[in-house]
């Protein structure tokens, strides 16, 4: 369970278009300590409506594993690397979660830490 003397941890999730740019935002997301672990996940099929019309496409997942005070700046890298002009960028709260993985992601994404 989530503890008052952590960052909120948040789930974020974006889809993305190939494994090129799944890579580059993870990657990205880790080094600046806005993520703690990103995983990509491959082969979603997408239906959705757009600028009026029903779309399909093939996309890979990200999930973020953040905090609330990092989202800023996750919101900031995907939008920047990403390709599509409206990307999907939704964080969900994570309620409760063993101690030891939440003591985990709050210790990789605190600010003001030496890399």
């Amino acid at each position: 369970m989530h503890t008052s003397d952590q960052p909120h941890p948040l789930l974020i999730m974006s889809n993305v278009p190939d494994r090129d740019t799944a890579g580059r935002i993870a990657r990205e997301l880790v080094d600046i300590r806005a993520a703690a672990c990103v995983n990509i996940l491959p082969a979603v099929h997408s239906v959705y409506r757009w600028e009026g019309k029903i779309e399909e496409a093939a996309e890979m997942t990200l999930v973020v594993k953040s905090t609330a005070d990092r989202y800023d700046e996750v919101e900031n890298v995907i939008k920047r690397l990403h390709p599509y002009d409206v990307p999907e960028i939704i964080a969900l709260p994570i309620t409760h979660g063993l101690p030891a993985y939440l003591q985990w992601l709050a210790a990789e994404t605190r600010k003001n830490v030496d890399v």
